[in-house]
């Protein structure tokens, strides 16, 4: 037998308010998806002024990094090295985009958040601001 620990709604609200409040100050605005262990969804933010297509690939920004318990750029940049296509993983919502971050708790990967709609670097830094958050 073995003690897991689980994000909160509270916990990923919390998170999605810090990258929008960031954000927002920026004058940006991003779609946030935050991810339980497993990569599935527990809150959801669109910004106003956000595209379409970072809705999905926020979620899948989470859905990679809990899923291979790493950030999904790193996962990205492996397989680039490797030359290994990410449709082998089994799944077509694995992306290699920088973005998703694993949220980790005494060891563990707890969940993960991913960030879209600006470049890469932008929602890594956006992204930290919230995973930084659960260290505190």
């Amino acid at each position: 037998m073995y003690q897991t620990y689980n994000l909160s709604h509270n916990d990923a609200q919390a998170m999605i308010e810090a990258v929008r409040t960031k954000a927002q100050g920026a004058g940006k605005a991003v779609c946030v998806a935050v991810a339980d262990s497993h990569g599935e969804l527990i809150a959801f933010l669109r910004m106003d002024g956000c595209q379409l297509p970072p809705v999905y690939i926020a979620m899948n920004k989470a859905f990679t990094a809990a899923r291979e318990r790493k950030p999904s750029g790193e996962v990205g940049a492996r397989m680039q090295e490797t030359n290994f296509p990410m449709t082998n993983f089994g799944s077509l919502r694995y992306t290699g985009w920088g973005g998703g971050l694993p949220i980790i708790h005494e060891g563990q990967v707890i969940g993960a958040i991913g960030v879209s709609g600006l470049t890469s670097e932008e929602d890594v830094e956006l992204a930290r601001v919230a995973v930084n958050l659960t260290r505190k």
